[in-house]
């Protein structure tokens, strides 16, 4: 694969040097939050803590992770140079490599661990969990027990988790399932909403990110909500647009949870009718917005990973 010169101008490095340098000594106001992030959608690419396009790679992702030697691990939209889809890695330098092609109807997400793996989920007709190297040799994989009618709606981001489990989202089956390294369920959180036995509200689980001690956290796309599940399994806090000042709940695909326990959630559909929608928005435990994020345009983000908080860069797990 060939690096398209003209828009990789500058090395991931330095872009993701400049980000800290440029949110903490230019565009910042004191008084005012600022995040630069990295965006995964039909376009892809990084913005500075001034809102401002830096980075920009052609093809649309699914998802994404800014790596912490500077490289990018991306999960490639099917096209018709990787009708599967496909995971990369795209080094500081610019220089790319071909991490997974996909074999199915569509990779849905690739998250790196902390032992030099990579974990991707295939949909289709046999959709699947694997865990592999950078070289691609597969370490662990197992079916993944979802509705076969829908392969695009079968699942989304799967992430290991420190016990070795897996966390994985099925959407038309309204869960969140936990699977051992065997592919055995050892349980699933119901995003059902309370008295909607009909699933008529679409309360789809897209992302699930395990944070605290043992909580987790849901986005829910179409039925427009975000759960917070307790250890035992209970949801405890919710948000939906009743919280917000508007309908900017619009299909919340990712989230992330930063390390003061904000929680940063993207509307994937924010813009289509209203360029000015925030497409990422922030919100504290109390339901407070704190930081929203819109820049004009109709496309949507999919997924993002937030890079540092007023200049300085976000320090642990990534939660997202």
């Amino acid at each position: 694969m060939k690096t398209n010169k003209k828009r990789l101008q500058k090395s991931l490095k330095d872009i993701l040097l400049a980000c800290c340098w440029l949110a903490g000594n230019v565009f910042v106001d004191a008084n005012e939050t600022s995040h630069s992030f990295l965006a995964c959608g039909e376009k892809t690419y990084i913005v500075d803590g001034g809102g401002k396009k830096i980075w920009t790679y052609p093809h649309a992702t699914r998802d994404g992770y800014v790596l912490a030697d500077g490289s990018l691990l991306l999960t490639l939209s099917r096209s018709k140079q990787h009708p599967g889809g496909a995971v990369i890695k795209v080094t500081a330098e610019g220089k790319e490599s071909v991490v997974w092609n996909g074999t199915q109807s569509e990779v849905n997400s690739a998250q790196p661990t902390n032992v030099n793996t990579v974990v991707i989920t295939e949909a289709g007709p046999k959709p699947r969990l694997l865990e592999l190297d950078y070289e691609g040799k597969v370490t662990a994989e197992f079916p993944l027990q979802c509705q076969n009618s829908n392969h695009h709606m079968q699942t989304r981001m799967a992430r290991k988790l420190p016990d070795g489990t897996y966390l994985v989202p099925h959407l038309l089956d309204f869960g969140v399932f936990t699977y051992n390294q065997n592919g055995n369920v050892l349980g699933k959180l119901d995003t059902t909403v309370p008295e909607d036995k009909q699933h008529s509200i679409h309360s789809w689980p897209f992302t699930a990110i395990r944070h605290g001690d043992g909580r987790t956290l849901v986005c829910c796309t179409n039925g427009n909500r975000v759960f917070d599940f307790d250890k035992q399994g209970k949801v405890d806090w919710e948000l939906t647009n009743k919280d917000l000042p508007g309908p900017w709940l619009q299909d919340p695909c990712g989230g992330q949870v930063l390390p003061n326990g904000n929680v940063v959630i993207t509307s994937y559909a924010a813009g289509r009718k209203d360029p000015q929608a925030p497409k990422l928005i922030e919100v504290n435990r109390e339901k407070q917005v704190v930081w929203t994020f819109a820049d004009g345009q109709k496309v949507g983000i999919h997924n993002f990973q937030i890079l540092d908080t007023d200049g300085v860069k976000l320090t642990g797990p990534i939660q997202k």
